[in-house]
C-alpha cells in the first residue's frame, strides 16, 4: 500500500509513506518528478540507494512495516527524509568516503559502496542519532559537478 500526501498549490513539499518493498518505481518517479531533467538520472540512483537500504536492511523487507519519505524544496535546495521502522543504521565500514584515490566505485569496498554513491550524489547526507532517518540534499549550485565522474 502506498500513501501520497501531494504538495499544495504554491507548496513545494510532500510525503509518500510505503510498505517494504523493491518495487520503488513509481515511487522514485514521484520523488524526482521536480529535479530537472538532465539531473534525474544521478538523484533517481542516490534515491534508489537509500530507499533500497531502508527497505532491504532498515525494514528487513517486513511488509508490516513502512518506509516515510518527506520531500520538499527551499530556495535552491532539493531534501528527502527518508525514515524506516528498524533497529538504526550505524556507519561501521572502514572505507574512507573521502579518499580521492579511490575514483572508481568498483575500488569501493562492498558495505561502503552505497554510503559512496550517496556521498557522490547529494550535498548533504546525515543520520538521525538512532539511525532510523536519512536526510538527503541537493543543492541547485552544486548541480554543474556530475554526480559519479562521468
Amino acid at each position: 500500500m502506498i500513501a501520497i500526501s501531494l504538495r499544495p498549490t504554491n507548496r513545494k513539499w510532500g510525503t509518500v509513506s510505503f510498505a517494504s518493498t523493491l518495487h520503488l518505481c513509481p515511487i522514485l518517479d514521484l520523488l524526482i518528478a521536480d529535479v530537472p531533467l538532465k539531473w534525474q538520472p544521478d538523484v533517481r540512483l542516490g534515491l534508489q540507494e537509500a530507499l533500497v537500504n531502508a527497505a532491504k536492511h532498515g525494514n528487513n523487507l517486513d511488509p508490516s512495516k513502512t518506509i516515510l519519505v518527506e520531500f520538499f524544496v527551499l530556495e535552491d535546495q532539493y531534501w528527502w527524509v527518508i525514515s524506516d521502522q528498524g533497529t538504526g543504521f550505524v556507519p561501521s565500514c572502514c572505507c574512507n568516503l573521502k579518499d580521492e584515490s579511490k575514483t572508481n566505485i568498483l575500488d569501493i569496498d562492498e558495505c561502503g559502496r552505497g554510503l559512496y554513491i550517496l556521498h557522490q550524489i547529494f550535498d548533504q547526507v546525515h543520520w538521525n542519532p538512532e539511525g532510523t532517518e536519512l536526510r538527503l540534499c541537493k543543492q541547485m549550485r552544486n548541480w554543474g559537478k556530475l554526480a559519479l565522474g562521468r
